[in-house]
């Protein structure tokens, strides 16, 4: 992608992406790779869903 060009990410995918990573990391046994699958939920799940929360909060 160019500069100032945006992919839209569509939600069904970052549900589906962020539910694969729970299975994966309740089926690791180290805390270490546990808790990077957690951050990695979080900051795919937070393309598409941090705006919802920021408006809903304001």
């Amino acid at each position: 992608m160019q500069d100032g060009e945006y992919e839209e990410i569509c939600s069904e995918e970052v549900d589906r992406i962020c539910a694969a990573l729970e299975l994966l990391s309740e089926s690791v046994s180290s805390e270490t790779i546990k808790s990077l699958l957690d951050g990695c939920s979080n900051e795919i799940y937070y393309l598409v869903y941090e705006d919802d929360g920021m408006s809903e909060a304001a």
